[in-house]
């Protein structure tokens, strides 16, 4: 099994990989090129990100800079939005529904180390897959931890650091993120 498999899979894995080193290259070499083009180049974008995400669907659109390890493990719906500077650290699957939307400085975290110092003394690390239901607002500053499940029709507060998992239809804030209150779907 390659280190690469391995990473996807979230086994333990060695990160400094010759594959993997190339696979993150790729990635800066794209967020640059991304970066770099004009506000109004929407179709351009909108392309650059299906071709370089594992999926993205119907009108995605990111303000830039966005930051991940890869790129091919990110997929997203229908009508996703990233505002500025969101990290997106993709060493196992995210995948976030449709309608979405992530404001600046969201961060999306599968990756993660051995509690144990000495397995992480050893140099390998191991991911956790995150998923994202459809129609859910994460708000500024937010940090998603390795391996949560958050539902559909959520709000995360801004600031919020969710590390357990989050039911559908409510507003969750706080360090760590605890329900606020339940939504109301209207008709």
């Amino acid at each position: 099994m390659t280190e690469k498999v391995k990473m996807i899979e979230g086994e333990m894995y060695f990160s400094n990989d010759p594959e993997l080193l190339e696979l993150r290259e790729r990635a800066r070499d794209w967020m640059k090129n991304f970066s770099e083009l004009p506000i109004r180049a929407y179709k351009q974008k909108e392309l650059m990100i299906k071709e370089f995400f594992g999926h993205a669907g119907n009108t995605p659109f990111i303000e830039a800079p966005l930051r991940c390890d890869y790129g091919f493990n990110i997929y997203v719906g229908d009508d996703f939005f990233a505002n500025f500077n969101c990290t997106l650290l993709d060493v196992c699957r995210i995948d976030i529904g449709d309608r979405c939307m992530l404001a600046p400085n969201v961060q999306l975290y599968t990756a993660t180390h051995p509690i144990d110092p000495v397995q992480r003394a050893s140099g390998k690390e191991y991911g956790k897959p995150i998923k994202i239901g459809n129609d859910v607002w994460i708000g500024g500053g937010a940090i998603i931890n390795p391996g949560i499940v958050i539902g559909n029709n959520v709000v995360v507060a801004s600031g919020s650091v969710v590390t357990k998992n989050v039911p559908d239809n409510v507003v969750v804030g706080g360090n760590p993120a605890a329900v606020i209150r339940s939504i109301e779907l209207s008709e």
